[in-house]
């Protein structure tokens, strides 16, 4: 089974939000719509990044690990040139 890591970065506040699912093309879509209470103020979303992973605990390591300063960094990094 696959998981998702992903980065949305709101098109309001320009703000990045992190999760993790199975069904990224669902999780998009509930983001979008306003379904993700944490997001619901934010939307819309655009889709900046995401990673796959094969095992659940892996992907909740990594999306734990991009919430907090050092993936923020990261992240940042990694977008270095989209962000320019």
């Amino acid at each position: 089974m696959k998981y998702f890591v992903y980065v949305l970065q709101s098109a309001i506040d320009k703000y990045f939000y992190v999760g993790f699912t199975r069904n990224l093309e669902k999780r998009l879509i509930e983001h979008d719509n306003g379904n993700v209470k944490s997001t619901r103020i934010r939307k819309p979303f655009k889709l900046v990044y995401y990673e796959v992973c094969f095992n659940e605990k892996d992907a909740i390591h990594r999306e734990k690990y991009l919430k907090s300063s050092f993936g923020k960094r990261y992240i940042k990094n990694r977008l270095k040139n989209y962000l320019a």
